[in-house]
């Protein structure tokens, strides 16, 4: 699996992984709880994971709903 983005912001975590469902592509939060155990104070940001061949689609999906994401 590889990280699409990272974050800890709840309403982008959601729309993104609602965008990439929309788009049949199945993406995973990790470090959900180790966030939350610290408070969410940015110590430990949220990851979502997409699958290796689901990368760069997930990229692409991501850019064209005017998401910023970090270079690869």
């Amino acid at each position: 699996m590889l990280e699409l983005i990272r974050t800890n912001d709840m309403v982008r975590l959601s729309f993104v992984v609602a965008l990439l469902r929309d788009a049949g592509i199945e993406a995973v939060v990790f470090d959900g709880h180790a966030s939350a155990v610290d408070g969410s104070i940015l110590a430990v940001q949220r990851r979502v994971m997409v699958d290796d061949e689901d990368f760069a689609p997930a990229r692409g999906v991501m850019l064209q709903a005017g998401e910023e994401l970090p270079a690869v």
